[in-house]
């Protein structure tokens, strides 16, 4: 068995040679798979989106990606969450790419102003691109002054983006002044893109080596081998993204509404008090990424106040009519957009405000039929009881009531013997009592 030895331990020195051989190679192969970071906008831009890309264009500049890429399909979002953007986008030290897709897509308002900021702008078939004229976020009607402002900042802008990147600046202008939207393969035309690819493979092959300055620095776009890498919102900006959403905001602050008022009407309950704290909350964080007309907000609290004051106050019902009209005007005007995207549907807004005036009217009726109710127990039970005149009863004096025997004092005399009727209880101990006169006493229970 030992001339076996010397073979078996120069078979081990061949394959540990090899071994060294192809580590450089496997880490070179592995250094040309760079990693591509992509993120994806779907939906309406909202300060939610505009944190979660600003934080991986970040990570990916730290990286020292080949680029970043931005898949777009947005109807348009906050004035401030695009230029939040738009500000990362120009300041990044990698190129930005940003691709509108799949098709069907489109880069409408914010969207189509985040697109000409790109370092480099493709659009997919069937998508397009434009309507970015700004719609005042404010309830009441704006002076003409004002409206010419603000378009006049809007196109300013758009032209500047268009200018620094080297796209056509008046159709930059007329996107924002006159609201046209463009299809992909015209937009190519008219050199606002500079792709229409069908697919993010044949947009990376087409770039790759594509020049771009930096700081008036010629560089180069290497894409070969690139990695795509799709980057997903942690749970946080999830939650925080889909609370963001108009009708479920709305909703929600619904829902605390009705748990914090079942909760003041029917104390000790507990769990509709903390749901209802919880959904408050959560439509409080979600009205800070939203164009909230807080007038709105003070409608629909003032009719929570109200159906609250019919719990305490005899109206006969006034009270619970002015909370129904405060809560469905409150609910109309409580998004402060012209923009379909950001506003709550109508539908939406008729069926909760029918669901939630229901509950409150029947939550109010139950608590005020409680409250008339008589008591059946304890020494307040006791008033309105029949008993029997022990002896005189004046200012003092004994009746027989319930099988025990009560001092007991009338406003007025009563002989031994005559049924009494229990006034009050004075004390917890003493009675007030008067004479039961049948007839009397049926016509006012009548």
């Amino acid at each position: 068995m030992m001339f076996m030895k010397k073979p078996l331990s120069k078979v081990y020195l061949f394959l540990l040679c090899g071994v060294l051989m192809v580590l450089p190679v496997a880490q070179s192969l592995r250094a040309e798979a760079t990693e591509l970071p992509v993120v994806r906008i779907a939906g309406a831009i909202n300060p939610v989106q505009a944190q979660f890309v600003i934080g991986e264009l970040s990570r990916a500049n730290s990286l020292k990606a080949p680029a970043f890429l931005i898949e777009l399909d947005t109807p348009g979002g906050l004035d401030t969450a695009m230029r939040d953007i738009i500000q990362g986008i120009l300041s990044s030290e990698i190129a930005v790419i940003v691709y509108v897709s799949p098709s069907g897509a489109r880069a409408a308002s914010a969207g189509a102003l985040i697109t000409l900021a790109a370092d480099f702008a493709a659009m997919a078939p069937g998508t397009n691109i434009g309507a970015a004229t700004p719609i005042a976020i404010s309830g009441d009607e704006q002076g003409e002054t004002l409206k010419k402002k603000i378009v006049n900042d809007a196109v300013a802008y758009a032209r500047s983006l268009a200018e620094q990147r080297g796209r056509d600046r008046d159709w930059a202008e007329k996107i924002v002044s006159e609201g046209i939207s463009t299809p992909a393969q015209e937009a190519l035309e008219r050199q606002v893109i500079d792709l229409v690819v069908e697919s993010r493979e044949e947009l990376l092959a087409q770039l790759d080596g594509k020049r771009y300055l930096r700081r008036g620095e010629a560089r180069h776009l290497a894409l070969a081998g690139a990695v795509p890498v799709v980057a997903e919102m942690n749970w946080r900006q999830k939650v925080l993204d889909t609370i963001s959403n108009p009708t479920l905001a709305y909703l929600l602050m619904m829902l605390g509404l009705l748990g914090i008022f079942f909760e003041i009407s029917q104390p000790g309950v507990i769990l509709p008090g903390v749901v209802g704290a919880i959904a408050i909350l959560l439509a409080l964080f979600a009205f800070q990424t939203l164009p909230i007309n807080y007038a709105g907000v003070l409608l629909i609290l003032l009719a929570m106040v109200l159906f609250i004051l019919e719990i305490k106050v005899a109206s006969y019902g006034m009270l619970t009519v002015g909370g129904i009209i405060s809560l469905a005007l409150g609910s109309l005007m409580l998004i402060d957009s012209s923009e379909p995207y950001m506003q709550v549907s109508r539908v939406v807004i008729f069926a909760t405000v029918t669901v939630c005036s229901g509950f409150f009217v029947f939550c109010l009726y139950y608590v005020m039929r409680t409250q008339k109710t008589r008591f059946q127990s304890g020494s307040e039970g006791m008033v309105g009881e029949e008993g029997r005149a022990v002896t005189a009863v004046h200012d003092g004096g004994q009746v027989f009531v319930h099988g025990e025997y009560w001092d007991a004092f009338a406003a007025e005399p009563i002989a031994a013997g005559a049924t009494i009727v229990i006034v009050r209880i004075v004390n917890g101990m003493r009675l007030e009592v008067r004479a039961l006169n049948r007839q009397k006493d049926s016509v006012r229970l009548d």
